[in-house]
């Protein structure tokens, strides 16, 4: 028999989860790096030690997503899919700024049940800058220099803030900081960041891959392909090339 004071109990249903993991992007002149560990967890309980969070679209884009890992498994299916429809309509890659929009319109459609993804877009535009576009779960986007999200977001971003933007530095006398910073130094930026974030959070660490994007004049092809653990990853020749780098980051 059930006591009458008794506390009710409510039973709701949640679909969704927080698998951890951080990405990040930041834009140079002409090339873009977009970052993500691949620590897949939830709680203190890790899933798995691979599970990418940056995928490749075109040569001349790349999307990183994290949040809930089933959701945003299934979003990157559906955008490559429009991708693939487009190209074979229009026989070219759709542009990064329109691929932005299109990520955009498919976010907001879901808005009353939505993707539980922040993704983060980067890539070259067709003038040959670099380009980063953050959107929150329900479409809200805007371009940027750099930005990060995830587990790791609240160390991270204060960082690329001071390194990339150079916010609470002061230049010495009679110079100036720099508008775009070399790739050598962006990509050792991206590395100390998902270092000291392995440091601090739990739910981030086991490996580390960089996307690297560049446009066709880029003279940052034999940096690159002087380093270790270097990947080409591009579809066609004579544009923009796309390359990924993969580190070990710590596993406990």
């Amino acid at each position: 028999m059930v006591s009458m004071t008794q506390q009710p109990h409510q039973h709701a249903f949640n679909p969704y989860t927080e698998n951890g993991g951080t990405i990040l992007a930041i834009a140079g002149a002409d090339f873009t790096v977009i970052a993500g560990d691949t620590r897949q967890s939830e709680g203190y309980s890790i899933q798995t030690r691979y599970a990418p969070k940056v995928f490749k679209l075109t040569d001349k884009a790349v999307l990183a997503v994290n949040g809930f890992a089933a959701d945003g498994n299934m979003f990157v299916k559906k955008v490559k899919q429009r991708l693939e429809w487009y190209k074979h309509a229009h026989a070219k890659d759709m542009p990064i700024r329109s691929i932005a929009r299109l990520i955009q319109t498919m976010l907001y459609a879901r808005r009353f049940f939505p993707y539980y993804v922040y993704n983060i877009l980067g890539g070259i535009e067709e003038d040959g800058t670099g380009a980063v576009y953050s959107f929150d779960p329900v479409g809200s986007y805007e371009r940027e220099a750099c930005r990060a999200a995830g587990a790791a977001q609240s160390l991270v971003q204060p960082f690329l803030d001071n390194q990339i933007y150079f916010k609470n530095q002061t230049p010495a006398p009679g110079t100036v900081f720099p508008q775009h910073l070399p790739l050598e130094t962006v990509l050792s930026i991206v590395i100390d960041s998902f270092t000291g974030a392995t440091e601090r959070h739990i739910e981030v660490g086991d490996g580390l891959e960089m996307y690297v994007t560049l446009s066709p004049s880029s003279p940052a092809v034999g940096f690159l392909q002087s380093q270790r653990g270097v990947q080409e990853v591009t579809a066609a020749t004579g544009g923009e090339r796309v390359f990924i780098i993969r580190r070990d980051l710590k596993k406990d």
